[in-house]
């Protein structure tokens, strides 16, 4: 009996050793959350709100995976499109369009957005409204608040979930919406909520999940406040010369539209270029050098806004041009060179700072500083130094550090 005892006092032992880390998390994300309560408190949150949306609250393990592995920094250009501007919601938007044409038309004439871009960033989001997103956004945005990677961004957005369920916009128990708690048929996240969500019917609630004169005049207020160009677009697919300067192509090289064209930049169909009085743009390269290329215009920046991805703000442009009628893209289709992951883009940014090119923080994520330490090692070594972070990019990191060694 007491080697029997001793046994299950060693199972229980070891059973309480191994349910510790689980038990400190828990511990350590409640006395955080305690410090949340309270700054929203003095925020002026009322305490009725806090105790229905923190009450019981636990991190949510499956909005950290997801935050390590977001298609648009580890997918490839091509296949990354090929899921989102596809032929069915091409001509779902077109119908659409059509059936709400009167109450879009009405939002752009108090907002300056034109329609076929609020219809398209509708179908990027939530196919359209189809599926808005089953995360609890309290829960999701309190998890990526307490997680270190983005913690200030995200505690920020937790302040504004819970201003928005104060306000009586909507309650705790229907609050759902991406991992990243972005909201509503649009996917607005919380800060942007508060921000620019308008009450378009006038019936006191900003409703962005089921009134759709809320849903189209919030995102083009939005995009208004932005700047948005009523009168422009987003950019188009041009073709580049052979001795084109690769490190040109980024968003911080803007030039008017008559230089890109002096420079032997085309139409995609190898027409020349439009220049338009006043207009400047900038080259992007969503795919490398030996991808697709984009001539890109403010609207395309105000897009970024939305989301920072290039490969995001060129789908949203050209899902709105197809919905338009406008053709299909046309070159750089056979450079699906394999994409990177999460833990490769770690490797690649620590690499470049070992190897002296300022990549910035490791974190995964190929942002702009790490594309401009990747086009300051490709021009060192005599690469085309379009900044793109691909397998072969990787692999020339690693020869030029075991030489190092070597």
């Amino acid at each position: 009996m007491r080697g029997m005892r001793t046994l299950a006092s060693v199972l229980g032992l070891a059973a309480t050793v191994a349910a510790t880390p689980a038990t400190a998390q828990q511990d350590n994300f409640k006395a955080w959350l305690d410090g949340v309560r309270a700054e929203a408190r003095e925020q002026g949150i009322a305490k009725a709100t806090l105790d229905k949306t923190l009450s019981g609250l636990s991190p949510i393990e499956r909005v950290i995976e997801l935050d390590r592995s977001q298609p648009e920094f580890i997918r490839t250009f091509w296949s990354y499109m090929d899921d989102r501007v596809t032929p069915g919601r091409v001509e779902k938007g077109r119908k659409l369009l059509d059936k709400h044409r009167e109450l879009l038309n009405a939002v752009q004439r108090e907002h300056g957005v034109q329609p076929r871009f609020l219809v398209a960033f509708w179908g990027m989001e939530t196919g359209f409204g189809s599926y808005l997103g089953d995360f609890p956004v309290i829960g999701s945005v309190a998890t990526l608040a307490h997680d270190d990677r983005r913690s200030a961004f995200f505690r920020t957005q937790l302040f504004h979930a819970l201003e928005m369920v104060d306000e009586g916009h909507v309650e705790p128990g229907s609050f759902t919406g991406s991992w990243a708690g972005a909201t509503g048929h649009l996917q607005f996240l919380p800060s942007t909520f508060t921000r620019h969500a308008v009450d378009a019917d006038g019936d006191g609630r900003k409703d962005i999940w089921g009134d759709l004169h809320d849903v189209f005049a919030s995102g083009a207020n939005y995009l208004s406040d932005m700047g948005w160009e009523g009168d422009e677009r987003w950019g188009r697919e041009v073709r580049l010369p052979g001795d084109f300067p690769w490190k040109q192509a980024q968003l911080d090289v803007k030039k008017p539209l008559d230089t890109w064209a002096e420079m032997g930049v085309r139409k995609a169909n190898g027409d020349p270029l439009p220049t338009p009085d006043g207009w400047q743009g900038s080259i992007v390269l969503p795919q490398g050098h030996e991808g697709p290329a984009f001539l890109v215009y403010e609207n395309f920046r105000h897009i970024l806004s939305w989301n920072r991805s290039i490969k995001y703000g060129v789908a949203v442009g050209h899902l709105a041009d197809r919905i338009a009628g406008m053709p299909k893209l046309q070159t750089g289709r056979d450079a699906d060179s394999g994409a990177v992951s999460f833990d490769e883009v770690e490797r690649i940014q620590t690499l470049l700072n070992k190897l002296g090119h300022e990549a910035g923080p490791v974190d995964g994520v190929p942002g702009e500083s790490t594309r401009a330490a990747i086009r300051r090692f490709q021009a060192a070594n005599g690469y085309p130094a379009d900044g793109y972070a691909s397998p072969a990019l990787l692999k020339q990191l690693e020869a030029r550090i075991a030489d190092r060694k070597g």
